[in-house]
């Protein structure tokens, strides 16, 4: 065998290796970006349940915070309207009941316009004398009844 010859099949042979190296170097890369896309979007798909259900639990806080200053701001204007049986005072209760009406579920709802019936029946009935003991009990009633339902619904217990 010629030296050419030796020389070409030696050529021959480092281009047949290296294109056979090629090949599988290219097919080993392809199944590293092919596992690399999905361990990218595994992650994305994590991140994106995370970022959600943060979203959803500030949206659940904010709700409940809310409620609470819905629910809060009925008592404090039920007392007042019951120590201070102005216009205003009443008003104040009907606004008060209005925002629990539209921010609260119905389980806080009726106890709520239960306790709002309970004062203002209260108020209206005190220029008639003094209040029986009945009057004063329907209010308190009514007033734990609302309590024990927020309790109930916002604090789970």
């Amino acid at each position: 065998m010629s030296e050419l010859q030796i020389a070409l099949i030696a050529a021959g042979s480092a281009i047949l290796g290296s294109a056979v190296a090629g090949f599988f170097a290219w097919k080993a890369g392809h199944r590293q970006a092919a596992a690399a896309e999905t361990a990218g979007q595994a992650q994305a798909a994590a991140l994106m349940s995370t970022v959600q259900a943060t979203l959803d639990e500030q949206r659940r806080a904010r709700t409940e915070e809310l409620q609470r200053q819905a629910c809060a701001e009925l008592l404090s204007a039920g007392l007042g309207y019951q120590i201070n049986s102005t216009v205003e005072n009443g008003a104040r209760v009907l606004q008060a009941a209005a925002a629990v009406e539209v921010a609260c579920p119905q389980d806080i709802t009726r106890p709520a316009l239960a306790y709002g019936q309970a004062v203002s029946a209260f108020v209206q009935n005190r220029s008639n004398g003094p209040q029986p003991d009945a009057e004063v009990q329907a209010v308190i009633d009514a007033r734990g009844q609302f309590l024990s339902a927020v309790r109930r619904v916002l604090n789970g217990t």
